[in-house]
């Protein structure tokens, strides 16, 4: 049983950690099966509010989070009416945040983002040469911060190979689906998608 690791954070989109934690916590329990992935998450502190102020307590902190196989960083935020940063505009330039994807990237075998969890990835100089995707509102923001990236915007998702990021919010669901089929089967991706009724799965 392969584990993943979901980070969150404070402002951290809702549906952009909550879909793929659903898609791989019930991949393969369908008919009674224990499930292919342990799934967790983690993140710099005990507890977190997400969007809409949804408290959350994490599995584990950076202090005692196991390596995870699969490590996924969601996004979410913005900036304030005053400029402030929030969310993964304010993480992206979180220095011990960054250390720690480094560190787990080295570790772990695939690295997925959804949304504007590319910018950490970028800030954190893992996206140098390959190709990404983004929430479509952070594409100027992406440009600046991973210029030798080539973005690709309107793609759902985009795989590297051991990289793989999708669009914003919603499609980090049809991303989890892609790497269900990409690590056991279109059948598996395509039972998952039927029982949770997400009928706009393609592939």
């Amino acid at each position: 049983m392969k584990s993943v690791g979901i980070f969150i954070f404070d402002e951290v989109e809702v549906l952009d950690f909550t879909g793929p934690f659903e898609i791989f916590g019930v991949a393969g329990k369908q008919n009674g099966g224990e499930g292919y992935f342990q799934v967790f998450t983690v993140a710099e502190k005990p507890k977190i509010a997400a969007r809409n102020r949804l408290l959350v307590e994490a599995n584990y902190t950076f202090d005692n989070c196991p390596t995870p196989d699969i490590l996924l960083i969601p996004g979410g935020g913005g900036f304030k009416p005053d400029g402030t940063p929030f969310g993964t505009r304010r993480e992206m330039n979180n220095l011990k945040l960054l250390e720690w994807v480094k560190n787990m990237n080295e570790k772990v075998e695939l690295l997925l983002s959804v949304c504007t969890g590319s910018l950490i990835l970028a800030k954190a100089g893992l996206l140098e040469g390959l190709s990404a995707t983004t929430h479509f509102k952070a594409v100027e923001q992406m440009r600046e911060a991973a210029p030798n990236t080539t973005l690709l915007p309107e793609e759902r998702w985009v795989d590297n190979g051991r990289i793989i990021l999708s669009a914003g919010v919603s499609a980090g669901i049809d991303m989890s689906l892609y790497v269900l089929s990409k690590l056991l089967g279109k059948e598996v991706s395509n039972e998952t998608a039927q029982y949770i009724q997400y009928d706009y799965w393609r592939i």
